[in-house]
């Protein structure tokens, strides 16, 4: 196992919006966190990369405890995290978000190597290296910001509305570039409010409801299960 989430709360203040939540993702698996707006999806993640503390539960990474260490520590250890609306540096060019995306001491030495990798996933970048990031298209930015957590060498990426505001064609081409990353032996963990999108290309699904784990399992399991339509759909 390589992440392992038990039982956590999250609270904003005094205001609670996880309950009791357990997850876990294993080495080059991956995984679909679903759920309608508000369902604390995107609180998840930001608790696994503490930009957001648990007050009850644990968090496990690569067999060591991380509840307690600090957000940089757990992107030392192989966490990266791509935020939703891509966030890229407007003003620098690729190459200098790419460059930003290796910062600590691990991935700094093999930052010629992680270039040449991710611009061999994603060839567009390449072409693109001295184009200032806000003169890119949304895909491409999105492109790019995937690209740049990747050269922080993770074990676990995980990414927040991937495909928001996105051309069919650009997902078909992340949907590839997610099982290139995960045949690396990468896992991923995603949000995602499109369900039958997310299942056809994880292996295995969470679904979250107003903060709490209605329902988890198998992608074909839950691809047509009246449960899951009931979270998005209503009685």
């Amino acid at each position: 196992m390589l992440l392992d989430i038990k039982n956590i709360d999250v609270l904003y203040d005094d205001f609670q919006v996880i309950w009791d939540v357990s997850i876990n993702v294993k080495k080059a698996e991956m995984v679909a966190l679903l759920g309608p707006n508000g369902s604390g999806k995107s609180t998840v993640l930001n608790t696994i990369s503490n930009l957001v503390a648990h007050k009850k539960g644990s968090i496990t990474f690569n067999n060591t405890l991380i509840s307690n260490i600090p957000t940089y520590r757990r992107t030392e250890l192989g966490i990266s995290h791509v935020l939703e609306r891509r966030r890229v540096f407007p003003h620098l060019t690729v190459k200098q978000n790419l460059i930003l995306g290796a910062w600590h001491p691990r991935a700094k030495e093999k930052l010629s190597k992680s270039l040449n990798q991710v611009y061999k996933i994603f060839p567009k970048l390449e072409t693109r290296s001295d184009q200032l990031a806000k003169t890119m298209s949304g895909g491409e930015q999105q492109m790019l910001a995937i690209a740049r957590g990747m050269m922080g060498l993770p074990k676990l990426l995980m990414v927040d509305e991937p495909f928001l505001g996105l051309s069919p064609m650009v997902m078909k081409d992340l949907i590839k570039i997610f099982k290139i990353i995960v045949a690396q032996g990468i896992s991923i963990l995603f949000v995602e409010q499109n369900v039958r999108l997310a299942l056809s290309m994880a292996d295995r699904g969470y679904v979250l409801e107003s903060g709490r784990l209605v329902i988890d399992g198998k992608s074909e399991d839950l691809i047509d299960n009246e449960k899951v339509t009931k979270v998005f759909l209503g009685n």
